[in-house]
């Protein structure tokens, strides 16, 4: 069971909201799917401050530690088994594409649950093994209330407890190395580029020195990765840097041939 239901299939969108069963919840206003995006989108641009986490090994986690390089932020509730559930496996797939690109290390997964009075760190443990979710760089964290709303506020997550569980918009946040929202992807069905692609311009392009061989490795690197939908995998066109030397090439002889003609008026 989830949201979607009762917002009329809001897939054009891209909102799905998620209830499952939270013995407890009491009835909530309905989720206004347009504000809900509208307060999504403002976040775009924001700052994300440095919150506390426990993760599901029960250690310190702070987004602090993870400054200086991308973030993927995901909210979830451990209890709904349906929008949430596959928003999981999507990123599970996800992430191992863009890890394969891009290198494990180059960027961090945080997957936060939003119940905070069931979602501890034994059950964020349990839900991240039984998706397979357990990948280098992917923390599964819990956090108290006050935290989480400062937290949804701040990536313009919306949620409301209802009387099946909760009404949320599902959403995956990108976070730049220096903390910012640069980008929302809403649904549990998404293309991998919808995130890598971001992600890519991130750990490559975002302080490109075209002025040293790093800078220009990475140069080549973001222009010259490719998504093959064939395989669902990125993987690097040779061709592309044939074709650039090719036209280089073929510029230079007209060039040339310009040149030439121009002594011969003289």
């Amino acid at each position: 069971m989830h949201g979607a239901t009762r917002a009329g299939h809001v897939l054009a969108i891209g909102l799905l909201a998620g209830i499952a069963s939270w013995p407890g919840a009491t009835a909530a206003p309905r989720m206004d799917d347009r504000e809900a995006l509208r307060f999504s989108q403002a976040a775009i641009g924001r700052t994300v401050g440095g919150y506390e986490f426990t993760s599901s090994a029960g250690a310190r986690l702070t987004l602090e530690q993870l400054r200086g390089r991308p973030v993927v932020l995901s909210l979830v509730y451990t209890s709904c088994f349906h929008v949430c559930s596959g928003l999981t496996l999507r990123l599970r797939e996800t992430v191992k594409v863009a890890q394969d690109a891009l290198g494990e290390g180059s960027f961090a997964v945080v997957t936060v649950g939003f119940d905070t009075p069931n979602d501890t760190p034994e059950r964020m443990r349990q839900y991240a093994h039984e998706r397979g979710a357990n990948l280098a760089d992917w923390h599964f964290a819990s956090t108290d209330a006050e935290t989480l709303g400062r937290l949804a506020r701040d990536v313009g997550f919306t949620y409301f407890a209802s009387t099946k569980g909760f009404d949320h918009i599902t959403q995956t946040t990108i976070i730049d190395g220096a903390g910012r929202v640069v980008l929302q992807v809403y649904g549990e069905d998404f293309a991998p580029p919808l995130v890598v692609e971001p992600l890519k311009k991130l750990v490559w392009g975002g302080n490109l020195d075209r002025g040293t061989l790093e800078g220009l490795v990475n140069t080549v690197k973001l222009f010259c990765t490719i998504y093959d939908p064939s395989s669902g995998r990125y993987r690097f066109d040779y061709s592309l840097i044939v074709n650039i030397l090719a036209g280089g090439l073929a510029l230079g002889i007209a060039a040339a041939g310009i040149l030439a003609a121009l002594r011969n008026v003289r």
